[in-house]
């Protein structure tokens, strides 16, 4: 039997995929190695506390607001499906997780084969053949898969083997106890595996080449978060603890213990060599690339640790294969949440709807505003005050303000902003004169701003254009015939409420009565 769809892992991204097409009524089934659900979350993160924020009290009554700050929950109609009600923690335990995600998949009603390994993906011009480690076959026109990123990364360091890994070793901090520790890795596992051995270990140094990246200030939560960073305030106060801006050159094992040589950044490489006692490796993880054969091994990215994808997630040398979840985020690596269960949920549902274009001419949803600029105003405004996938996928999902040749508007939600060249030009929202992008940003150079300084970027009263602004904003961009044209950006607000007639409002529908009148009918 050939299934439209196959899908391997029962992840978050996988059960989300899994949880669209069994609404649709389609012909799907997950394949996951796992006993259950969320088997990822069974043994990472290794400290078993969630850096994925769960804001249960928003006092917002909106679902889809409470959705900006709810950073755990898949997407579904069924209100009691929220990770909201598994843990009122904000920084929730890993174990609530599983539950949630065991929940989800038996509510929505999920086809999973669990206990079934995948050993090997070959492809011909029927589609696809997957075969598990038992020998079983399954054919399928269309592959997803949602494994996640299940190897560790390996940097090339000399005797790197002789490191602990992060994904193996024994977290119970006890058995570090006045030893001298080097953790390789300045990310969030590294961060967190050095928090927790401060009580135990006498000196701990955490080693990473170029400056580190602070997540409130780069917008990326991928980098060291606030919840991780105690480790900085042992180092800065002088607690026998340091970060070593630096490349590790070996690792070798000596009578006295470990050496390592590390040639530092602030010092034009200068290198030293030091001793310890133990060394962790904790330098993250990559997609495990070898259950493909050549006749359909996807092409990979960022040192061959993610595929390579369009925008909507399909594989850019093999047709008809999909990558869901935090392997999405190859081709936008490191510039927003598709990484994170916040961002992927709403990625997954683009490609769910990409496929359903594609494959079963479902057109995507979309909403006529007739010809009214005021209609397209008020579209506007509430989208970017209300909307989660906007909020979370800053810059990657936008929404389109269509213009068709006789001049009447539609609106179509969350699209790969990547894709929508591509897909206005295909036709995939009809006949489009003119459209406009929108998205919610932040501000160019928002990065290399200290935004605790308060002498960093200051602007008069006056000055309302945004055009400056730092801070999570909206930006409309208007394009014709795919040519770019102009672009208008809704001035920041503390409270992020961008409903102001003369801040917001106002500005906006001379922006849009400016530019949709280019989008008239042309007359022969």
């Amino acid at each position: 039997m050939t299934h439209d769809y196959v899908i391997i892992g029962a992840g978050p991204a996988g059960l989300q995929l899994a949880a669209l097409l069994e609404r649709d009524g389609a012909d799907y089934v997950v394949l996951e190695r796992g006993a259950g659900p969320g088997t990822f979350f069974r043994r990472f993160p290794r400290h078993r506390r969630l850096i994925s924020n769960n804001k249960v009290h928003t006092g917002y009554e909106d679902p889809e607001l409470r959705l900006r700050m709810d950073w755990n929950s898949l997407l579904s109609d069924d209100p009691e499906l929220l990770f909201t009600r598994y843990s009122p923690r904000y920084f929730p335990p890993a174990d609530d997780m599983v539950r949630y995600l065991t929940d989800f998949a038996a509510r929505t009603g999920v086809e999973a084969r669990y206990g079934t390994e995948v050993a090997k993906v070959s492809r011909d011009s029927g589609g696809f053949t997957v075969t598990d480690r038992a020998g079983q076959v399954w054919r399928a026109r269309r592959l997803v898969v949602a494994t996640g990123v299940s190897l560790p990364y390996l940097p090339p360091i000399p005797g790197v083997e002789l490191a602990e890994r992060y994904d193996t070793f024994d977290p119970a901090p006890e058995s570090f106890t006045g030893q001298r520790v080097l953790v390789i890795g300045r990310g969030n596992s590294a961060f967190e595996t050095a928090d927790s051995l401060m009580e135990h270990a006498a000196v701990i140094h955490v080693v990473g080449p170029g400056s580190l990246r602070l997540a409130w200030r780069s917008h990326y939560v991928g980098h060291l978060r606030a919840v991780n960073n105690n480790f900085l305030d042992s180092y800065q106060l002088k607690a026998q603890n340091a970060l070593l801006d630096g490349r590790v050159l070996a690792v070798r094992r000596e009578a006295d213990g470990f050496h390592v040589p590390v040639a530092f950044d602030r010092v034009d490489e200068v290198v030293k060599e030091l001793r310890y006692d133990r060394v962790i490796l904790a330098t993250g993880f990559r997609f495990d690339a070898s259950l493909f054969d050549e006749s359909c091994a996807p092409e990979l990215v960022v040192d061959d640790r993610f595929p390579a994808t369009t925008a909507v997630g399909e594989s850019v040398n093999v047709p008809g294969l999909y990558f869901a979840g935090t392997i999405m985020q190859g081709h936008s690596f490191k510039k927003a949440t598709t990484g994170f269960i916040h961002g992927f949920r709403y990625a997954v549902r683009a490609l769910h709807r990409t496929m359903r274009l594609r494959y079963h001419g479902e057109a995507w949803p979309q909403a006529a505003l007739g010809t009214s600029t005021e209609r397209a105003v008020e579209a506007v405004v509430t989208r970017v005050n209300r909307s989660s996938a906007l909020w979370q996928q800053f810059g990657v999902l936008g929404d389109l303000l269509l213009v068709a040749p006789d001049g009447s508007l539609r609106y179509a939600e969350e699209v790969p902003v990547a894709h929508v060249p591509d897909a206005v030009r295909a036709g995939d929202f009809g006949a489009v004169e003119a459209h406009a992008v929108i998205t919610l940003e932040y501000g160019a150079g928002h990065d290399e701003v200290d935004p605790f300084d308060v002498t960093a970027g200051r602007k008069s009263q006056q000055d309302v254009s945004g055009l400056d602004g730092r801070y999570l904003h909206p930006v409309v961009r208007w394009y014709r015939h795919g040519a770019f044209v102009a672009e208008h950006h809704l001035t920041e607000n503390l409270e992020n409420e961008w409903d102001s007639e003369e801040v917001h409002k106002a500005p906006l529908r001379a922006f849009l009565a400016a530019h949709g009148s280019q989008a008239a009918p042309v007359t022969p």
